[in-house]
């Protein structure tokens, strides 16, 4: 069942948009005959295609042509290599310290292996709870700052695992600045379903969720900080994150609300082991009374370490994608205690006193630990106009993202074009939108840079396989509850073979007649398995995970953001 209520659509940094206007083609409070010749025969093919309504305002249907590249000023600093006219910045939004309750490495600890992984940026995300609501999340700000200072090449930023009401976890952070813990602390007391007790899948539980949303939007709004981003984390793991919910969280505020992790962290814990294994991602519960009835048994495991609703062409991603609905991938570590590390949480200390566990100490070879350090094996890369924490929020908010893990590739750039065009910066990036006039022949332009160093497990991956996927959009969905969508389906897969160094593919979509959508995928091709849709619609997509047999390293996938085509 779906709960209604208002909603707004704020243009974001990269969308053009200041306000809360929507084009006049999608305002049906502007009469017909006072559009002009282009704005009505938008509308009119709008109408046409069934896609003008209520919910158009909210999609990407409303968002003007994406701004490309740019230069920025930034309040980072260092010089990075560009590709595409971006620079793409690996970093993880997950990572827990000694400020969580089941954590135990100090920040500086994290910050330090990050960096020496190769990620350019990381949040710091402690468990929401009422230890960390009053206490933790003022002690741990020092500590931030302190790495900050430290490591002057990684961006930090601050932010908290959000018990979501009547829901799963989200990484919830905020831009540096005067204000960024005391909103993180209205934040996690007035809307952290832990501290509110709220976690029952009520009503009034999953609009608290709604409410938290809106209210880190008016932060921004009010200037308190430059930026607040939302990402639902493990969303499949529990299956108590139903698709009206997901819907609701995104329509609150398209500006903070952006996306999920494509892939949950604890990727170690897949590994095969003397003792009893688990799953990879810890993906190993089953329904219980709080979870969504519709979803498949398969659903609450991990598919080539990816969650369901991601893996799944077809599925719950497609289904938002479908309705033109911005909603973004990410991976990351969810590092708590990381595999074969030396250390163990200092002795004593009173977590629910101090906020924090005791300084780690020297201590046994962890060998049934379930992480990674961050960028040890899972990134995600953001395709940003600087080296700034404005930039990275920019580049997660406007979709210019994809994720890999172990290495797989080392670069990628995606473009939707005009057939021929191969002007270096031209054509529609990531996440963006491609308006073209209807007829137009368009094609995406596939540029790969393969891994040429070994990876942290001391082998050079090779890809094998990429994948184009491809869905109409067929507008907003009548049933918020909805997480299937017919028309995705695999429309092209390129053998890469024995390639070295940069692969380029190009397929052509043809003259396009109807709005639709594309994303990227690729893998090494160890493992493969029919989709739950069938053959037909995925020939070869990822496994599902085997508890005590999901080697992750010997099963390695790459995911890329979607580009919308929408002809007039």
């Amino acid at each position: 069942m779906g709960h209604g209520h208002p909603h707004h659509h704020h243009h974001g940094p990269d969308q053009g948009g200041t306000g809360t206007d929507v084009p006049p083609a999608l305002d049906l409070s502007v009469p017909d005959s006072e559009l002009s010749p282009a704005d009505s025969s938008r509308r009119g093919f709008l109408r046409r295609t069934g896609l003008l309504g209520a919910g158009a305002a909210a999609t990407v249907l409303s968002a003007p042509d994406p701004a490309h590249a740019r230069t920025s000023s930034g309040d980072g600093g260092r010089d990075r290599g560009e590709k595409g006219g971006f620079l793409w910045l690996a970093g993880d939004h997950h990572i827990h310290t000694q400020y969580s309750s089941d954590g135990q490495y100090r920040v500086v600890d994290q910050a330090r292996h990050a960096q020496a992984y190769g990620l350019d940026w990381m949040v710091v995300t402690d468990h929401g709870s009422a230890a960390h609501a009053k206490i933790g999340v003022e002690k741990v700000n020092p500590d931030i700052v302190a790495a900050r200072e430290q490591l002057k090449d990684l961006l930090i930023y601050q932010g908290l695992e959000w018990n979501i009401p009547a829901a799963e976890h989200a990484t919830v952070f905020v831009h540096p600045g005067r204000d960024e813990v005391a909103v993180l602390k209205e934040f996690e007391n007035a809307y952290d379903g832990s501290v509110r007790g709220a976690g029952d899948s009520t009503p009034a539980n999953e609009a608290l969720a709604v409410a938290g949303i809106r209210f880190l939007g008016e932060q921004v709004r009010k200037r308190r900080i430059d930026g607040a981003l939302f990402l639902a984390n493990h969303p499949a793991r529990r299956g108590i994150d139903s698709p009206h919910e997901v819907r609701g969280w995104r329509d609150a505020d398209p500006t903070v609300a952006i996306g999920m992790e494509g892939a949950p962290g604890h990727q170690a814990a897949g590994l095969p082991r003397a003792s009893a294994g688990r799953a990879r991602g810890y993906y190993d519960n089953n329904p219980s009374a709080a979870s969504f009835p519709g979803y498949p048994l398969e659903s609450y495991r991990t598919w080539g370490g990816f969650d369901w609703m991601t893996a799944t062409v077809g599925g719950l991603w497609d289904s938002l994608l479908a309705e033109g609905k911005a909603w973004w991938i990410s991976a990351n570590s969810d590092s708590h205690v990381n595999y074969l590390d030396t250390s163990q949480r200092g002795p004593g200390g009173a977590f629910d006193l101090n906020g924090k566990h005791n300084d780690p100490v020297y201590g046994p070879l962890l060998t049934e630990a379930g992480d990674y350090w961050p960028g040890q094996y899972s990134r995600t890369h953001v395709g940003a106009n600087a080296f700034s924490y404005r930039a990275v929020m920019d580049g997660l908010r406007a979709g210019r993202v994809w994720v890999d893990h172990g290495g797989l590739i080392s670069g990628l750039d995606v473009r939707a074009r005009q057939a021929g065009d191969r002007r270096r910066r031209s054509g529609t990036p990531l996440g963006g939108v491609m308006r073209v006039k209807r007829g137009t022949s368009v094609e995406v332009t596939i540029d790969i840079d393969l891994a040429t160093t070994p990876n942290w497990s001391q082998f050079v991956p090779t890809l094998a396989r990429v994948d184009v996927i491809t869905g109409m959009v067929t507008g907003p969905v009548t049933d918020p509850d909805t997480f299937t969508a017919p028309t995705a389906r695999v429309a092209k897969s390129f053998e890469v073979g024995g390639a070295t160094g940069r692969v380029s593919f190009t397929y052509s979509f043809g003259p396009v007649g109807e709005p639709f959508y594309f994303r990227i995928r690729g893998t090494d091709g160890k493992r493969s398995a029919p989709g739950l849709m069938g053959a037909g619609v995925d020939p070869a997509g990822p496994a599902l995970d085997v508890a005590g047999a999901a080697d992750p390293w010997q099963d390695l996938w790459f995911y890329a953001n979607p580009i919308w085509v929408l002809p007039s």
